[in-house]
């Protein structure tokens, strides 16, 4: 629905742009498939209506002509839909060639390089490497190897449902979720997803790579409304423990679990290969900790220590 919102759109902008006198709607509904296809002229004028608005929104500028016949016609001249001319200092040109360099490992790559081609030939500074080939393999990039990134991406732009199999960490088998996806956020390098959660009736994020089999779209307006800013990162360190006012000791072995190290509020050496750690504990600490497996062992507190058992005897039952 949404791509064939966009081809109309598209088209109706082609034919308003490459017309030299205004058209009519009878001229419109006659070049465009979709306005032929419409059923009813009331359907038609509320369809053209619609996309004449939302092309003045994206800035389209469309004037309305009467012509001696007293018939209504529209045109988009071209010199009024020229954009100026791109001016962008050194700086600028180097924020938005970096930014193409984040996406390599996403299918946005090809649209970002494309994006930043088509600004060089419009005028964009070519801006110098200040990095050396040694340097270079320090460039940032955002890694997405779930397959739910791109729909989900899709979905939070068209506020589309979508509805996918999710596996939490402490679950044996996945179960079907029915949400209204919000927003798309990168944090410690994993992709998590902001949305109402249709059953259960409240915020959920959810870890892309905890969607099993593929996302599915579903028809119809969200129910809740949308938050004007989605706290996702906020939640997502609230579940891991950042926002901890508690402390737990864990048994770390020697050369593995660098993030745990990183946050450690202290680390002792053990002579057995192993490290004593004292970390912040809060809410979500256990399914951070089971990622790191046979490496590390919870001392205390008790109720902790159930918890990274009762996940990791549901992961073994599979």
């Amino acid at each position: 629905m949404a791509i064939a919102k966009a081809e109309r759109l598209m088209n109706l902008a082609l034919c308003l742009l490459g017309t030299r006198r205004p058209l009519s709607k009878r001229e419109l509904r006659g070049s465009i498939e979709a306005y032929m296809e419409a059923t009813g002229e009331d359907a038609f004028n509320r369809m053209f209506e619609r996309d004449k608005d939302d092309l003045r929104e994206l800035g389209l500028v469309i004037e309305t002509v009467e012509n001696l016949d007293g018939d209504t016609g529209y045109l988009a001249r071209r010199d009024s839909n020229r954009l100026p001319a791109i001016t962008l200092d050194a700086e600028e040109a180097a924020a938005l060639g970096l930014a193409a360099k984040v996406w390599q490992q996403a299918r946005l790559a090809g649209a970002a390089s494309g994006a930043l081609q088509k600004l060089r030939a419009a005028g964009m500074p070519e801006a110098e490497d200040s990095y050396d080939s040694q340097a270079s393999a320090l460039e940032p990039r955002i890694p997405v190897h779930e397959a739910a990134f791109e729909p989900l991406m899709l979905a939070c732009r068209d506020r589309r449902p979508v509805v996918f199999d999710y596996r939490k960490a402490n679950a044996a088998r996945p179960e079907t979720r029915h949400v209204e996806p919000w927003t798309l956020e990168c944090w410690r390098g994993h992709w998590y997803l902001a949305g109402w959660d249709r059953d259960r009736g409240a915020e959920r994020v959810f870890r892309l790579s905890r969607i099993t089999g593929k996302v599915r779209s579903r028809a119809g307006a969200f129910t809740a409304p949308v938050p004007d800013v989605v706290t996702v990162r906020e939640t997502v360190e609230s579940w891991a423990g950042e926002t901890a006012t508690r402390s737990a000791r864990i048994r770390l072995r020697a050369g593995s679990g660098y993030p745990l190290r990183s946050r450690a509020q202290s680390v002792q050496a053990g002579p057995d290969g192993w490290d004593e750690l004292e970390i912040p504990y809060g809410h979500g600490l256990d399914a951070w900790l089971v990622e790191f497996g046979p490496d590390v062992v919870v001392l205390e507190p008790a109720d902790l220590r159930a918890d990274v058992v009762e996940r990791l005897r549901a992961v073994a039952k599979g």
